[in-house]
C-alpha cells in the first residue's frame, strides 16, 4: 500500500514539475515575442525614415525648405537647420521698384528660401517637428491631405499650397512614399522658427530708387 502511494506522489510531482516547466517555457516564449515584436516594429519605422529621407533628399524638398550656408560654388543647406525653413531673423525681404514691377521673372532670395512672383512673396515652410512653429501638431492625415489636395492644412475651402511648391508633382508619389515623407521629417530635431505668412502682391515691401 505504502509503495503504492509512494508511486502516485512521484507522479503526481512529476506531472506537476512539467507543467511548471511547460508554463515557464510559455512565459519565455512570451516574452521573446513581445521582444520580436518591438524590434521588428522599430526596425519598419527605421526603414520608412531612412526612405523619407532618401525621398525628401532626391526630391529637392531641402532646396526651399532648409537655410543655406553660401560657399564658392553657391549655397548648401546647412545641415544644423535642415527643413525649418526660411530664417525668421532675416526679416521680411524688400524688392526694389524695378524688380517689382518685373513680372516676366521669378525672384528668389540668395539661399533660395523666400520667392517673389505673380502671386507675391512666399517663403519655405517649417517642416520640422516644433509644434509652435512647425508641423509637430500635424498628423500623418494632415500630412498627406495637404499634398493631396494642395490646400493647406488638407482643408477642403483652405488657402493653396502657394508656389513654388511642386505639390501636384509630390502629389503623385504613393501612400508609402508619402508616410515615409512624414516619419522622416518628424524624426528631425524640432526647430523653433515662425516663417511669415505668404503675402499678396499688393503688399510687398518695395525699396524707391
Amino acid at each position: 500500500m505504502k509503495s503504492k502511494t509512494l508511486q502516485i506522489t512521484v507522479a503526481v510531482l512529476s506531472v506537476m514539475a512539467t507543467v511548471a516547466a511547460c508554463s515557464e517555457a510559455g512565459s519565455a516564449d512570451k516574452e521573446t515575442k513581445k521582444e520580436d515584436i518591438s524590434t521588428i516594429r522599430k526596425k519598419e519605422k527605421d526603414e520608412l525614415i531612412a526612405r523619407g529621407k532618401y525621398l525628401v533628399t532626391v526630391s529637392g524638398c531641402n532646396d526651399c525648405h532648409s537655410p543655406k550656408i553660401m560657399t564658392p560654388m553657391g549655397p548648401i543647406p546647412d545641415t544644423t537647420r535642415l527643413m525649418s525653413g526660411y530664417p525668421s531673423e532675416k526679416g521680411i525681404p524688400t524688392l526694389s521698384e524695378a524688380l517689382a514691377k518685373d513680372q516676366n521673372w521669378v525672384k528668389m532670395s540668395p539661399d533660395v528660401t523666400a520667392f517673389a512672383g505673380p502671386w507675391g512673396m512666399t517663403f519655405g515652410a517649417n517642416l520640422t517637428p516644433d509644434e509652435a512653429t512647425g508641423i509637430g501638431n500635424w498628423t500623418e492625415e494632415v500630412f498627406v491631405k495637404t499634398i493631396r489636395t494642395g490646400k493647406h492644412l488638407g482643408q477642403e475651402g483652405g488657402r493653396p499650397v502657394m508656389p513654388p511648391m511642386p505639390w501636384y508633382v509630390i502629389a503623385k508619389m504613393t501612400d508609402e512614399d508619402l508616410s515615409s515623407m512624414y516619419q522622416y521629417l518628424m524624426s528631425l530635431p524640432a526647430i523653433s522658427n515662425r516663417v511669415p505668412a505668404p503675402i499678396p502682391p499688393n503688399e510687398i515691401k518695395i525699396t524707391k530708387q
